[in-house]
């Protein structure tokens, strides 16, 4: 790891100099990352500073996640390329093992958690150490230390749970939290590869309180987000890739906008997507219904969605307005209610399934598209045809592959899928296209009811445009929408009503002036939405008391 040197308050004429001559705490130089003949990343240079939160932006496929596979030792990048922390160049490719000895901690966007493990297992694994002589784990000790991780975050985890039976903010919590555990004061780097974009709001603001306290103390983080939020309101400094090359380095963030980050990872201003406003909804036409609804977190809840409109659901983390597409789609067994789709076909709830849903023209776009809606080891059409191939009918006669492939084809160029090739493995594809991919399937079906979980999470400002647009049609073409998440700049631009769950059941409704702010206040009881982090006026490495080197 590297060492801390304290420079106590001095006039010495040595001790400014000292603190310019620090060296970054990470220096990537002449990066070059090629994939058979494809070069995704050119002479990418990148210098992160002792005790701060440097922004890595950008859009999807502009090269930022295979950066931090280089860091880490998952790829192994051109000749010429040099990485060093704290001014020791690492061996190439990485080795995990060494950057960790450096202090390099990551959380991936994947999260990399073993599924069927408990939480205790996946948060200690690497780091289980036997007694002296019985060689056996104190697991008493294990606890108490994965705990007081935990207790750091503010958040409560059940160490026993296995990590797959946990919903995509408390996978997040576990991930954050596993490497969290290794940040040692004034020394080290921590990558966070979008591993944010499951947090609710307040988790999101408590993480950037102890993201604070640990930069405060010398140890550096790299931010690599689409939420540009959190570049404007947390990051000291931010470098852009556009197609693979860095077109800014290390700009300075205080003073910035979204807008300009937006302008600087497109090369063009991007115009706003306009708040919905009033839509057309036809109020005389058959509601879809659902009544007494009971679930998982929710309890007897009733709700009706017109066809043209896009209802939105939002509430704290477990007040169950998240389980609502689940149990509206068969995905989870209800304990009660029913769904009247149209006027013709009504579902008990307590026997539904997918494939009953689905037959039913209902359709889920559910949250977390890597392991929950979409099958990344098979291709773009398979894919999207897979809704297709379970509603064919059962007869033996072969699927009619050619209008299928027409409809695939159509739908990659609508939803400006890059590349539009539905021969391509999904995991090939860059996340805002992969999550276009899972739109695409769904649409494909022309559902009466559509259902979405964070529909555009994790996906960049021009991926998101194209989504949210897709969304929209969706809804003015008949479709009765109903969009589950937990942030508000989406919701506010997709809907025209807005359920606020808490404990189960809906305590409030909003019809109108659906902004942000309206909705964070909605969502904690008349809270406020705060800024994620007061940027200090003056950097770590520039301050007049202290040097971390």
């Amino acid at each position: 790891m590297g060492s801390c040197v304290i420079i106590e308050h001095s006039s010495a004429p040595g001790a400014a100099a000292a603190v310019a001559a620090a060296a970054p705490r990470l220096e990537v130089r002449d990066l070059g990352m090629t994939f058979v003949n494809n070069r995704v990343l050119r002479d990418v240079s990148l210098e992160v500073r002792a005790g701060e939160i440097h922004g890595l932006i950008g859009q999807n496929g502009s090269g930022k996640s295979t950066l931090a596979k280089v860091l880490t030792g998952l790829y192994t990048p051109d000749a010429g390329t040099r990485v060093s922390v704290d001014g020791v160049d690492l061996r190439l490719p990485v080795q995990p093992q060494e950057s960790r000895q450096r202090g390099v901690a990551v959380v991936h966007q994947n999260l990399g958690l073993l599924d069927n493990e408990t939480v205790l297992e996946n948060m200690r694994i690497g780091r289980l150490r036997g007694s002296r002589f019985l060689r056996r784990i104190n697991w008493d000790q294990e606890r108490s230390a994965a705990g007081a991780v935990f207790e750091r975050l503010g958040r409560s985890v059940q160490l026993d749970a296995k990590v797959g039976s946990l919903h995509e903010e408390e996978r997040a919590t576990v991930a954050i939290a596993r490497a969290l555990q290794d940040a040692h004061p004034g020394t080290g780097l921590i990558i966070f590869d979008e591993s944010t974009r499951a947090l609710g709001r307040r988790s999101l603001e408590h993480f950037f309180k102890i993201l604070d306290e640990i930069v405060a103390t010398g140890t550096a983080v790299l931010m690599i987000t689409h939420r540009l939020e959190e570049i404007v309101d947390a990051a000291d400094r931010v470098t852009v890739l556009r197609d693979g090359r860095v077109v800014e380095s290390g700009r300075e963030v205080a003073g910035m906008s979204e807008a300009d980050l937006t302008a600087l990872m497109l090369g063009r201003n991007l115009r706003d997507l306009d708040r919905r406003g009033v839509a057309e909804i036809a109020t005389d036409a058959v509601p879809v219904r659902a009544t007494g609804v009971t679930g998982l977190a929710v309890r007897d809840l009733s709700l009706q969605v017109f066809p043209g409109e896009v209802l939105g659901l939002t509430g704290l983390a477990g007040s169950g307005y998240d389980d609502v597409p689940y149990l509206l789609s068969g995905v989870t067994a209800a304990e009660a209610g029913t769904l009247r789709v149209t006027e013709g076909i009504t579902v008990e709830l307590p026997g539904l399934n997918p494939a009953k849903a689905i037959a039913a023209g209902i359709a889920l776009v559910p949250e977390g598209r890597e392991h929950a809606g979409l099958a990344m080891t098979m291709s773009v059409g398979e894919n999207i045809g897979f809704p297709q191939t379970c509603r064919a009918p059962r007869q033996l006669r072969p699927i009619a592959i050619a209008p299928e492939r027409e409809l695939v084809t159509d739908l990659l160029y609508s939803l400006d899928v890059r590349p539009p090739n539905p021969k391509a493995l999904v995991s090939s594809f860059s996340g805002g296209n992969q999550q276009k991919v899972l739109l695409a399937k769904w649409i494909a079906t022309e559902p009466t009811l559509f259902l979405l979980h964070e529909p555009t999470q994790a996906v960049d400002v021009g991926a998101r445009h194209t989504l949210v647009a897709a969304i929209r049609k969706a809804a003015t073409d008949g479709c009765a929408v109903i969009v589950a998440g937990s942030d508000e700049n989406e919701l506010a631009l997709l809907c025209d009503r807005i359920l606020v769950f808490s404990e189960g059941v809906v305590r409030e409704e909003l019809t109108e002036d659906l902004t942000p702010d309206r909705i964070v206040a909605a969502i904690y009881a008349n809270g406020s939405r705060s800024r994620l982090r007061q940027r200090n006026q003056t950097n770590v490495q520039d301050d007049e008391k202290e040097a971390i080197v």
